[in-house]
């Protein structure tokens, strides 16, 4: 095989293969410059030295989010509520990415596989460079839990389309000509008029859940944006709590898994 086939059955981009090509070094065989046309042997050594790109945020002062996880490819934080996770105008030193600053090389790009909403608490892995983050987008199994108003029992699958709501920059609504949008959901248990889910996404919308369950009658408890009963949580409450996927380099299946934070756990008792 050659080595521009291996290395895009290994999940090597167009744009990162030939990013190596053109730096030196970029592809060793058996510790020699190689060119992406030359063949692969059983027993050969292949090696890609992938330049760091970019530049981080700078670095939280006393940051007190701890890593879930940390190896040289990616990264793994537990983001707490009223957090972004990418600096904007408004917010500037106070993100998840300056989070992120404390634990990766300042000339690296702060590369988000996915993110949550601001409000929204739980697990963001990080790639910390582009073959990992090329390999992990759109191929990670997050499980959201989340505490609605109301009862709902079993299982079920809500399959609405949304789209913004055309007078605001942020409201999402359920409309006929808006985008498909899928939302698995089995109610964990029940408790006074309210019901923690644990939920899976097979789209990805912008506020998809909580737009969903709203639609349904069963606002997410502190969700004011949708209306969701606020006298027990000041925030949405939903919380990435496990991820799984296959790491981008040893191929091997992790499993994530994070605690709920603590004004989640209060509206469970």
């Amino acid at each position: 095989m050659q080595i521009r086939d291996f290395l895009r059955r290994f999940g090597v981009s167009a744009s990162l293969m030939k990013k190596l090509k053109h730096t030196e070094n970029g592809i060793l065989l058996n510790g020699e410059f190689a060119r992406t046309i030359e063949y692969l042997n059983t027993g050969d050594t292949l090696t890609v030295n992938i330049e760091n790109s970019g530049k981080m945020p700078e670095r939280l002062e006393n940051c007190e989010v701890v890593a879930v996880y940390d190896d040289e490819d990616i990264l793994i934080l537990n983001k707490p509520a009223n957090m972004p996770v990418h600096e904007s105008r408004n917010h500037r030193g106070d993100t998840l990415a300056n989070v992120a600053a404390c634990y990766m090389e300042p000339d690296t790009a702060f590369r988000s596989v996915y993110r949550l909403d601001r409000d929204t608490s739980g697990l963001v892995l990080i790639a910390k460079n582009e073959l990992a983050a090329s390999k992990l987008a759109g191929k990670i199994k997050k499980d959201y839990y989340a505490v609605c108003d109301g009862i709902l029992t079993g299982e079920g699958t809500v399959d609405l389309p949304i789209r913004r709501v055309e007078e605001s920059i942020i409201v999402r609504g359920v409309f006929d000509d808006g985008e498909r949008a899928v939302t698995h959901y089995t109610a964990v248990e029940n408790f006074g008029n309210k019901t923690l889910l644990r939920i899976n996404l097979e789209t990805g919308k912008t506020h998809q859940i909580r737009v969903h369950f709203s639609h349904l009658g069963h606002p997410l408890l502190g969700d004011s944006l949708y209306g969701g009963n606020c006298s027990e949580i000041k925030r949405q409450a939903l919380h990435c709590k496990t991820i799984s996927f296959v790491h981008p380099i040893t191929e091997k299946e992790m499993t994530v898994d994070s605690d709920f934070p603590a004004d989640f756990k209060a509206i469970l008792k």
